[in-house]
């Protein structure tokens, strides 16, 4: 392991140590009380598990009783999502969280009933699963503050430098970082930027969305625009540290008023992930399908949380795939 690498490290563990208070803080972390089981329990990508904390708060049914139970992308090793056995290992990001949800319904465990993705299919072989869009979301590159990098990059600037064949810029030696592997966020930007495999430079395993992970000049990461907007206005546990957002072909992800930018080169759409056969389910269906869904009508809470609205995009139930 190399110094850089074990100062990351070290600067992770210190971050998450002085936090833990903080990410009990309400609508930014498990239910609470975990002991809740509500009818629909979710896992999966990390650049949701905030948003969807919120609108597990506010989506009720006819008797004003909560009806969304996500988990985080992290935290205890394992979790219990229903009421009789569910015991399962927390997924931590999208793909895991979609392998979880197809692995309930093989079994027909019923311990969930959706996963989060910032991704869309990536198997089209089935149809068995339906990506249900809410909300978008565009990622960018981070640096810190006090780097001398550049704050605009081309997306060719960018596929070089992941793919090792740009190792300095502005006379500092580059260390382009990625997150872990099941992360929706680190398979959208790389496909974005046209990079199928990462060079040897690049520093891989990192938790997405958490700017504590750049701790020298030449550290560039992959960052949700939402995410990085939620943590700045203190919505959620900020995890930005010295971090700061940069442009792409001259173009900012975020408007003057730091709403996001729908023209950013890199936007996509962010999902709840559902059994295709359960679209008709009554609880699935009023709360995630349509346009007026519970879900799509809560606007002003995935605004909240750095998300632009889809219209009468959200809650389309077009987009199937296996995993």
């Amino acid at each position: 392991m190399n110094v850089k690498s074990r100062a990351r490290i070290g600067a992770v563990l210190s971050v998450a140590a002085l936090g833990v208070g903080v990410l009990a803080a309400p609508a930014q972390a498990d239910p609470n009380p975990v002991t809740e089981y509500r009818t629909l329990a979710g896992v999966g990508s990390d650049t949701t598990q905030d948003v969807v904390n919120g609108l597990g708060d506010v989506v009720k049914n006819a008797i004003g009783q909560k009806i969304i139970a996500s988990w985080n992308a992290t935290g205890s090793a394992s979790i219990k999502t229903k009421l009789n056995g569910c015991t399962i290992t927390r997924p931590n990001g999208s793909s895991a969280g979609i392998d979880a949800l197809r692995n309930a319904v093989d079994t027909n465990s019923g311990c969930l009933d959706f996963a989060r993705s910032s991704r869309g299919p990536v198997d089209s072989s089935t149809q068995d699963l339906t990506w249900i869009p809410f909300a978008k979301d565009a990622v960018t590159f981070a640096k810190r503050s006090d780097s001398a990098l550049p704050s605009d990059l081309t997306t060719a600037q960018l596929k070089a430098i992941y793919e090792c064949t740009t190792t300095s810029l502005n006379g500092v030696t580059l260390t382009p970082v990625l997150p872990q592997a099941n992360s929706g966020t680190r398979q959208f930007f790389l496909s974005s930027i046209g990079v199928s495999a990462p060079g040897a430079c690049v520093t891989q395993g990192v938790q997405e969305n958490d700017g504590t992970v750049l701790v020298g000049a030449g550290d560039i990461v992959p960052f949700s625009v939402a995410q990085y907007t939620a943590q700045e206005k203190g919505v959620v546990t900020d995890r930005r540290g010295a971090a700061v957002l940069g442009s792409v072909n001259s173009i900012a992800p975020r408007n003057a008023d730091k709403s996001l930018n729908t023209a950013f080169p890199f936007t996509r759409d962010v999902y709840n992930v559902v059994p295709s056969a359960k679209l008709t389910n009554t609880s699935i269906s009023q709360s995630f399908v349509g346009s007026s869904s519970k879900v799509c009508a809560q606007t002003t809470v995935i605004t909240n949380y750095g998300f632009g609205t889809l219209g009468t995009a959200c809650g389309a139930t077009t987009l199937k795939g296996e995993r």
